[in-house]
């Protein structure tokens, strides 16, 4: 199973320089049950877009609570065996949680597909987007045209052994 897992630029260097994403429990997102119903498709190129959206959503709350972190989302794409991505089904009807999974340990970064982070003209737009999170967290709609604004920029690819690179 193809999971995304959200990270921030401090967190990938952290991860590249130990080698693998962890310590576990990791949240990831993938595509789940929740997600298949939630996005209504049955094309796996959609499906899995969406999952990675979801993460990159996430990799925005991280950047968000993190002051010192490069304000661009950051998400980690790693095949796992299924029975590692456990959906939890008491948070199926939660909207924040759809498509979420967990992974109970670390994950080798060597089995990571590819790295997807914005590029560096997405950062004003991610940084506005970070500081606009609780406002629309509480219903503001302007506030959530904010955050809206960062998801018109495109994660880009990036292979493993493009992690020092990005990393600057």
């Amino acid at each position: 199973m193809r999971v995304y897992v959200p990270l921030t630029l401090p967190g990938l260097a952290q991860a590249h320089k130990a080698g693998e994403l962890g310590p576990g429990p990791l949240t990831a997102y993938a595509v789940t049950p929740a997600l298949r119903e939630w996005y209504v498709s049955d094309d796996i190129e959609e499906l899995e877009y969406a999952a990675l959206s979801r993460a990159a959503a996430a990799s925005l709350r991280l950047v968000a609570g993190d002051p010192e972190a490069p304000r661009r989302r950051v998400v980690v794409a790693v095949d796992v065996p299924d029975k590692e991505a456990a959906a939890d089904p008491d948070r199926g009807l939660d909207a924040g949680a759809i498509g979420e999974v967990r992974i109970a340990a670390a994950v080798a970064l060597a089995k990571a597909a590819a790295v997807h982070a914005d590029a560096d003209d997405a950062e004003a737009d991610v940084t506005a987007a970070a500081a606009a999170l609780g406002a629309a967290d509480q219903g503001d709609d302007d506030a959530q045209f904010v955050v809206d604004g960062a998801e018109d920029h495109e994660l880009l690819w990036f292979g493993i052994q493009e992690i020092p690179s990005l990393l600057g």
